[in-house]
């Protein structure tokens, strides 16, 4: 029986001596407890070293996914002729077994005794001790983290994040230095800030033209647009900015100098970074950009930091202190960090950017997965996650324009056809008349002439009754006069009797109850009388 042992040097098969020891899976560990009883038990048959790591690397990753490498076939078919293979894996012994018609054995005899072995490995081994194995299985180990990872040694992300970080640098010291030049010729010429507004032209106008007298002498064409120079030459003839001399002048143009340098260098180390981010992280930089992609990836420290972090986290990444201090003061968290400077928050709408926001966050978050784990070094994915959230953006901006042309689910009224609406206005026009037949009889149009007479007729009659009743309108009116005077005569005598009436019903309801009251008495008499009889 032959042992596949796998050491980080090479493949090693060893002759087991005896094998009856086999049987007591129990004793084998004090077989190997030394050197000279493990020499008794194995003896080292071949050994097949490994030119390079990249080889030892394949061989490792094959047998991890339970495959004989190239030369690990090669390797048994020169030794294993008419032998019985034990091997560690029994998958690994199947393939080995329909492959090459080698039989393989596994079980816990054959684990107990490659346990052995690989206890007492350098004393079997000969050349090679524990002093070279241990800088091999470092290395080994190392090269077979990055191929489990998929990680390549080219894509180092530090360099981005020192880029970024001296990018952000150098616009603060450039902003500081174009400040301090502005201030300093504007003693000079004042009116050159209102008509020059870029720095790094203003420094090249600075530093071409010196006092303000020579800027009629010379030609601005290669800088400045032909309007501006014009207007720049007339004000330097009316300027009222004091004189300087030639020494202020010379520190003026070196410090012009300073800001146009940083100003390549800055233009300079942005192609660098652009070029290092679309090596590095192809997708996220077709999704957000070179500066928020490298800004999102210094954030967080590495690429592969970055990978291990949800959307929700990318976010709002760069607005730390704003959410902690929302949930301490218990208001609403924020929306967007570092994110919100990507192109795609920027076209969306006030109220639509937390929305487009969060989807490109998710896409950024798988975008970022893909850059530091996946395989492909195309930023297709990028892409294709880009043109979904501009989908998304377009639809929040449809619904928007559907809200405002339309009904309010979106969606444009309907209006039912009618023939009678006017083309221009909105309004409704008349019907049109239908033709009168009967307008056509001589009958009709006597009849009509009748009508109109007894209607005039009519009109007249109406005319004197009313003349007639004002008249006797007027005739009433001096009567009722003397008809009220009447009335106010007569009005106390009618107090009078109406208060006597009162006093005489009262007169009359008291006899009315007199003559009731014998009556009454008779009938209850005769009602006992009754009784009694009976």
């Amino acid at each position: 029986m032959l042992v596949l042992f796998e050491t980080p040097g090479g493949f090693a098969l060893f002759k087991v001596l005896d094998e009856g020891k086999l049987s007591n899976v129990e004793d084998l560990g004090n077989v190997f407890s030394s050197a000279d009883s493990a020499r008794k038990m194995v003896k080292l048959k071949a050994f097949d070293k490994f030119d390079n790591t990249s080889e030892a690397l394949e061989a490792v990753a094959k047998l991890l996914e339970g495959a004989p490498s190239k030369g690990l076939r090669k390797f048994l078919k020169a030794n294993c002729e008419g032998e019985t293979l034990a091997v560690a894996d029994s998958k690994l012994g199947n393939i080995i077994k329909e492959k090459l018609k080698i039989d393989c054995v596994h079980n816990n005899a054959v684990m107990e005794l490659l346990r052995g072995v690989r206890s007492q490995l350098s004393e079997l081994i000969s050349g090679l001790g524990d002093q070279d194995l241990a800088p091999m299985s470092l290395g080994l180990s190392h090269s077979l983290a990055r191929y489990k990872l998929k990680f390549s040694s080219d894509k180092v992300d530090t360099m981005i994040i020192q880029a970024i970080g001296l990018l952000d640098d150098l616009d603060k010291e450039l902003n500081t230095y174009a400040m301090r030049v502005r201030e300093w010729y504007g003693w000079h010429f004042p009116e050159l800030a209102k008509i020059i507004s870029d720095n790094i032209l203003y420094a090249k106008s600075v530093k071409l033209m010196g006092d303000r007298i020579n800027a009629a002498k010379l030609d601005f064409s290669e800088i400045l647009a032909d309007e501006v120079e014009a207007e720049l030459k007339e004000a330097s003839v009316i300027s009222m900015g004091t004189e300087v001399s030639d020494l202020d002048l010379l520190h003026i143009r070196e410090l012009c100098d300073q800001v146009l340098s940083l100003a390549e260098y800055r233009a300079q180390l942005y192609d660098y970074l652009k070029s290092r981010m679309n090596t590095i992280a192809p997708n996220l930089t077709a999704l957000v950009g070179e500066l928020v992609g490298a800004r999102l990836i210094s954030h967080g420290g590495s690429l592969l930091n970055l990978s291990k972090q949800p959307g929700s986290t990318v976010q709002i990444l760069g607005a730390e202190k704003a959410l902690f201090r929302a949930l301490k003061t218990k208001h609403n968290t924020p929306k967007y960090g570092l994110i919100y400077h990507a192109s795609l928050v920027g076209q969306a709408a006030p109220k639509d950017k937390a929305k487009i926001s969060r989807s490109l966050a998710a896409k950024a978050a798988l975008a970022i997965r893909c850059d530091a784990l996946g395989d492909s070094e195309d930023n297709t994915m990028g892409v294709e996650s880009r043109l979904k959230v501009e989908t998304r953006l377009r639809s929040l901006e449809g619904k928007d324009m559907g809200r405002l042309s339309g009904s309010a689910k979106g969606k444009p009224k309907i209006e039912v056809y009618d023939k009678d609406k006017k083309i221009g206005s909105g309004g409704l026009i008349t019907p049109a008349k239908t033709y009168n037949t009967a307008a056509d009889s001589l009958l009709g149009q006597t009849s009509t002439a009748e009508n109109g007479a007894k209607e005039k007729k009519d009109k007249k009659k109406k005319k004197k009754a009313d003349d007639a009743e004002e008249e006797e309108a007027k005739t009433e009116e001096p009567s009722k006069k003397k008809s009220k005077k009447k009335k106010t005569e007569v009005e106390p005598e009618a107090e009078e009797t109406k208060a006597e009436e009162p006093s005489k019903k009262k007169k009359r309801k008291h006899e009315e109850e007199e003559t009731e009251m014998p009556a009454k008495k008779k009938e209850k008499k005769d009602k006992k009388k009754k009784k009694s009889e009976v």
